[in-house]
């Protein structure tokens, strides 16, 4: 099922959780901006992965911030947070605004064309709050977004835009999958910031 046009109260999902797609929240300048100020400034790493006992480095490069020195463990591997700098700090309260929630660290990603993507997982790790909300700001390259229920099976996918913002949360994580499928279509860059709220450590 695809769904393009949607307001900030209506929910994507049909049952089993919650995604609001608040559309555009940012003007084009700005977001254009703000990609390039991430592009220089966040501290960029490949991400490392363990999957099936066998040791993965992504294409894609991530980097990780937080109020403190948080440890967030996924794929069989631990990120340490550096702390924010300014740029993430404004972005850090529109995004709080918008979703009346507070958070505490933020999972970043770029991907530098359509060869790079994400396979199908749910952020469900122990360090995460249990139903709390992920906050997806979209920088550069359009790209589809899919979520797939894990009984059923039903996919829901929408394309996410430059300064768009999604937020995921009650039992979205336990019962539905998502991932950013690779396209040939895309050659230009993207940046994802999700930010999360980590339990205190």
């Amino acid at each position: 099922m695809d769904l393009f046009k949607f307001d900030d109260t209506f929910n994507l999902l049909p049952y089993d959780g919650t995604v609001n797609y608040f559309g555009v929240v940012l003007a084009p300048k700005s977001s254009d901006d703000y990609f390039n100020c991430l592009f220089q400034k966040v501290e960029w790493k490949k991400d490392q992965v363990v999957i099936f006992g066998k040791h993965i480095t992504t294409k894609r490069k991530i980097a990780w911030y937080g109020d403190k020195n948080y440890h967030y463990s996924y794929s069989n591997t631990t990120k340490r947070a550096l702390p924010w700098f300014t740029e993430l700090i404004e972005l850090k309260a529109m995004v709080e605004e918008k979703a009346k929630v507070t958070f505490n660290s933020c999972l970043i990603n770029l991907y530098h064309d359509g060869d790079e993507g994400v396979a199908w997982h749910s952020d469900d790790e122990y360090s995460l709050d249990s139903n709390g909300a992920i906050a997806s700001l979209s920088f550069g390259a359009k790209r589809k977004f899919s979520f797939k229920h894990k009984s059923s099976k039903e996919v829901v996918s929408l394309e996410l835009e430059a300064g768009s913002l999604l937020i995921m949360k009650g039992e979205t994580q336990h019962y539905w999958l998502h991932s950013l499928p690779k396209t040939r279509k895309v050659s230009e860059p993207r940046i994802n910031l999700t930010f999360r709220v980590m339990k205190q450590q």
